[in-house]
């Protein structure tokens, strides 16, 4: 038996040690007599902090992040229904991404200065409560009002990116060393694994009840879970902790104000670069997922393998299909990524950028390629689509953990936040709508054909692979600075640092 920290007595704890109410651990203590049994609702409360292991918060994070992007993504698996419904043109579809983005990435520092200065699993909660009943009211939006539509698509930005933003700091404050990379590359997985899922589950929803809008009726149930799994199982470390084990913070978060981070992290050319970096990834990654499927269509119209669909359910092969390959690829883009750091860490210190770099580069070779063998050979088109999505993909858990090494815990939130916001900024956010628009203006310049509809959105496409080479620039411009931000970060960590105080357990009977 040992003593929970409102002076009751558990049974089934060890004698070494006992987790109290607040989530800390503390040197077991002896059975006192005077001691009365635990009520009902603390053994309740104290079995449930039995379950706040790291592990287990790092996988609801994680399965948090999987129906965020699933949601994200639900929309562009039925985009063609959407247009059809809607009747709108290729540049208001791909709005439908850039509202999405926009609202997302200027929420993103709002909610980094609050994850840096508040409990961040209240926030985490909070959003994905918000999101989940706004997707599931805009599934009853009439299409009069394609604008609320929009709109609707706005407000789901802004509670996903308090997710986002805040999520990745709580695994960084739980693990450290390998075992963080790893925690992170399992979180990040998510993203793929959650947009193919997106795909997969929305046109199947659509799919069996004829009716697109049931595709933004799976994810909200699911993240209404979520939400409440973290608010119970998910606990709120300290920040900094596992980094310094050593000593305790002498500076309160508060301390340091906003300006003075944003500051310090434009300072910082590793973070700088690898932002800028991971924007590009953003502009590739945030129109292929809105159009591939769309091109994947055209491509098998003008092969003569289907007919053009203008009104009622479209056929959703094409965006099951690019879901499972993003799912795929996704899981093998984050284990190559993990596994080859860890092999690359061993000759250079400088493996993280340069992993990112090499991979980013193979990946646009084999993005061009799809727009050259798609006209001909749909099949040819899917596998240039797997090898260079895994190649993509390989960054996304590095990029992370990168941060995670040039930035102090004070200011991480505020770190993943603004990266998220200028990597949004410079990519996603305008891709969609972009691609959108000059597939619209090369539409206009010829007769309308399936041929030229086809052709028109490869051309806009095409764009994709010289933002990713230019990516691919920015990370071995990271690897330059990357152990100097490093080493400063480390110094700055241990400025920040005392020698933890010595603590005393009383009982009545005395100290021991």
């Amino acid at each position: 038996m040992c003593v929970e920290s409102d002076g009751c007595e558990l049974e089934g704890c060890g004698l070494d040690e006992v987790r109290t109410l607040s989530g800390s651990m503390s040197p077991g203590l002896k059975p006192d007599p005077d001691l009365r049994p635990c009520k009902p609702g603390q053994k309740f409360r104290a079995a449930l902090l039995r379950c706040r292991t790291p592990a287990v918060a790092a996988g609801i994070l994680s399965f948090g992040n999987v129906l965020n992007y699933m949601d994200r993504y639900t929309v562009a698996g039925v985009l063609l229904d959407i247009q059809n419904d809607f009747v709108v043109t290729d540049s208001n579809a791909g709005l439908l991404q850039t509202v999405f983005i926009c609202s997302f990435m200027v929420a993103a520092p709002i909610f980094g200065f609050l994850g840096d200065r508040f409990s961040r699993k209240v926030i985490l909660s909070c959003g994905i409560f918000f999101w989940s009943i706004v997707t599931l009211l805009s599934s009853f939006i009439s299409t009069k009002y394609y604008w609320l539509f929009v709109l609707s698509r706005g407000l789901v930005g802004i509670g996903e990116s308090s997710y986002s933003s805040i999520s990745p700091t709580i695994i960084g404050d739980l693990f450290t060393s390998n075992k963080r990379t790893m925690m992170l590359s399992i979180f990040y997985l998510a993203i793929p694994v959650g947009s193919g899922l997106g795909y997969i589950l929305g046109s199947g929803a659509k799919d069996a009840a004829k009716d697109w809008h049931w595709a933004l009726r799976v994810s909200p149930p699911l993240g209404i879970i979520a939400g409440a799994l973290i608010l119970l199982f998910v606990p709120e470390p300290k920040r900094g902790n596992i980094d310094q084990m050593r000593g305790r913070m002498k500076t309160s978060t508060s301390c340091s104000s906003w300006l003075y981070d944003i500051k310090e992290l434009f300072k910082n050319r590793s973070y700088v670069f690898s932002s800028v970096a991971s924007a590009a990834v953003s502009f590739a990654t945030g129109a292929f997922g809105m159009w591939m499927p769309i091109y994947l269509v055209r491509a098998q119209v003008v092969q003569k393998l289907t007919d053009p669909c203008v009104s009622g359910v479209c056929r959703s092969t094409d965006s099951f299909i690019f879901g499972t390959i993003t799912c795929v690829t996704g899981l093998l883009g984050v284990v190559i990524g993990f596994a080859t750091t860890r092999v690359c860490r061993k000759k250079t210190n400088r493996a993280d950028p340069l992993v990112c770099a090499v991979t980013m580069l193979g990946s646009a070779i084999f993005i061009c390629l799809i727009f050259v063998v798609a006209k001909k050979n749909i099949y040819g088109a899917y596998v240039c689509i797997f090898i260079g999505e895994t190649l993509l993909f390989v960054n996304w858990a590095i990029t992370a953990d990168m941060l995670m090494f040039v930035v102090v815990p004070t200011r991480r939130a505020t770190a993943v936040a603004f990266q998220s916001f200028t990597s949004h900024l410079l990519g996603d956010a305008g891709s969609p709508y972009l691609i959108g628009l000059i597939s619209d203006g090369l539409q206009k310049s010829f007769a309308t054909s399936a041929l030229w509809q086809f052709l028109s959105l490869g051309y806009a496409l095409m764009l994709c692979p010289f933002i990713i080479v230019l990516g691919g620039m920015f990370f071995l411009a990271t690897a330059l600075f990357f152990l100097d931000d490093r080493e400063k970060a480390d110094k700055q960590l241990n400025q920040l640092t005392r020698p933890p105080s010595s603590v005393k357990v009383i009982s009545k009977q005395g100290a021991f």
